[in-house]
């Protein structure tokens, strides 16, 4: 529970450009009127508010629309909060500047939340751990929606105790090392390009 700065008890809180929205209001709910595609206005949200438990993004479902909500308020949302975005099938949508990867719109611009999830493994420095990879645990796709579920997260790390008794480790050899070296040589350039990489198996 919050005290907003009207004095009122607040554990809702809810945005619409609509000012006759402000007449829903009730114990618990406040009703903010402003566009979530105005950051000004999105960053006077984040001062008014407190860290928000769940954030359920169910606006106008344009890409500046879904974007703009993404970058200014999911930074406000708790360490252990959950971000939700619905009504993701307008990135498929010409009339909301959607299409099939087609640059700009929010699925292809949360594309990149999978390359940040697992930045910690990257070895180039295209990826680098972000603030999305020390804050995020999982991210779940359905149809038309995504969860992002926040929990602070460390460098990931492997960890063995007692020894092998069943398999032998193998040994690699002269000739698997060759391989081993030459998969590095042309993986490099073919990674440099973008392309699909090579496996001697």
């Amino acid at each position: 529970m919050w005290k907003d700065y009207f004095g009122k008890e607040a554990k809702i809180f809810g945005i619409d450009i609509d000012p006759k929205c402000k007449e829903l209001e009730e114990e618990n709910v406040k009703i903010l009127i402003g566009s979530q595609s105005d950051r000004n206005f999105l960053k006077q949200v984040r001062m008014q508010i407190p860290p928000i438990d769940i954030l359920i993004d169910d606006g106008g479902h344009t890409m500046n629309q879904q974007i703009t909500t993404y970058e200014e308020l999911f930074g406000h949302v708790k360490e252990d909060g959950v971000y939700l975005c619905e009504d993701l099938h307008t990135s498929y949508w010409v009339q909301y500047g959607g299409g099939y990867k087609r640059g700009g719109t929010f699925i292809e611009y949360s594309k990149n939340f999978i390359d940040y999830l697992h930045a910690y493994h990257s070895q180039q420095k295209s990826l680098r751990v972000n603030n999305f990879t020390t804050s995020v645990d999982s991210i779940h796709y359905y149809d038309s929606i995504i969860v992002i579920e926040k929990r602070k997260k460390e460098k990931p790390y492997d960890e063995k105790t007692g020894k092998m008794t069943f398999v032998a480790p193998k040994k690699i050899g002269t000739m698997g090392k060759i391989k081993w070296v030459f998969c590095l040589a042309i993986n490099e350039p073919l990674r440099f390009f973008g392309l699909k990489g090579f496996s001697w198996r």
